[in-house]
């Protein structure tokens, strides 16, 4: 059994970020057990993100409110925008992480493959394959700007591939939880490890 970490070495993160456009509000804690409370104003995307933390094991609170009347775009972008800020910050300098993870996750017919590295290096390559306009009031379309938006943030590299699967919402999903236990692994925390980077930053 893994002891339980000290307050110490529990790593966390407060972001806020106001502009004309959205407020967003992310609390996050690595060391968590998957729970979560969040309010984005999308009801597909707060599903989405509860499955994430869940899966990640990530505690999160996350509100956001924004300006729907006009589009969902903006609410999403700056979603994973703070989201991505609130990893960052939670890792800090990345001494000890494993740096790298992967996974498959399935739902039901579809199967999604997500691979992470805390590289510092911001880059996505994401084919999520999505035909429906919307999810809920959700856009498809904005899922992809999401993990594009969240892994520019973040500062890590994110290759997320649907590779199968014929009902858009099990694709979205499978998507979020693939991504969600590649981070769950990358993440791994060995107390006085050395940064994982012959460059010795990350």
């Amino acid at each position: 059994m893994n002891a339980k970490p000290s307050p110490d070495s529990i790593r966390r993160a407060e972001i806020r970020r106001r502009t004309a456009e959205t407020e967003v509000r992310v609390g996050l804690v690595l060391e968590g057990d998957g729970r979560s409370k969040v309010d984005s104003g999308l009801p597909f995307l707060d599903h989405m993100l509860s499955a994430w933390a869940r899966h990640a094991r990530f505690d999160l609170q996350l509100s956001c409110r924004g300006d729907l009347e006009v589009d969902d775009h903006h609410s999403v972008e700056d979603v994973a925008l703070v989201l991505g800020q609130a990893l960052a910050e939670a890792l800090g300098d990345k001494a000890g992480v494993q740096r790298f993870g992967s996974a498959h996750a399935p739902l039901d017919e579809a199967l999604a493959r997500a691979v992470v590295d805390l590289s510092g290096r911001p880059w996505a390559e994401i084919n999520l394959g999505l035909e429906r306009e919307r999810l809920g009031t959700l856009a498809c379309e904005n899922l992809e700007h999401f993990f594009r938006s969240f892994a520019s943030a973040a500062a890590l590299t994110l290759h997320l591939d649907l590779l199968r699967g014929s009902n858009d919402h099990h694709r979205a999903e499978a998507a979020f939880k693939a991504t969600a236990v590649a981070l769950r692994a990358a993440v791994q925390h060995q107390a006085g490890g050395r940064i994982p980077s012959t460059k010795e930053v990350l």
